[in-house]
């Protein structure tokens, strides 16, 4: 499997800061073989996740926060999933447009914990 850096620029537009080293990801469980630039980040007592997915209606979506976890971040960079070494943005700008998956369903919530990732569309950089 072959990483492609080509959308990473366009889901992450401006980097300011992230957790510093970054982390290793737990992708137990995680159902594709690449984890995109822009996926959001979980942790809890220090196991940094990709948010879970679930199937709706023929494709993934993020699925529910799991209990006792909290929104950090959103992966600056795809990664594979066998070899999930992350570099995790904490501050910055993701185009919405162009994220792996929708975040309607999460997006009051990330926001709340992350407050230092703006989201934007085209037209409003």
């Amino acid at each position: 499997v072959a990483i492609h850096f080509g959308d990473d620029s366009i889901v992450i537009r401006k980097y300011i800061n992230g957790i510093d080293g970054g982390r290793t990801l737990d992708t137990t469980d995680f159902p594709e073989k690449v984890v995109k630039a822009g996926h959001v980040i979980i942790a809890k007592d220090g196991v940094y996740k990709p948010m879970p997915l679930a199937m709706v209606e023929d494709c993934y979506g993020y699925s529910a926060l799991p209990e006792g976890f909290k929104y950090v971040g959103v992966l600056y960079r795809s990664v594979l999933a066998s070899k999930p070494v992350a570099a995790i943005m904490t501050w910055g700008e993701v185009n919405i447009e162009a994220v792996p998956f929708a975040m309607d369903t999460i997006m009051d919530a990330f926001t709340a914990e992350c407050r230092f990732i703006d989201f934007k569309k085209d037209e409003e950089a």
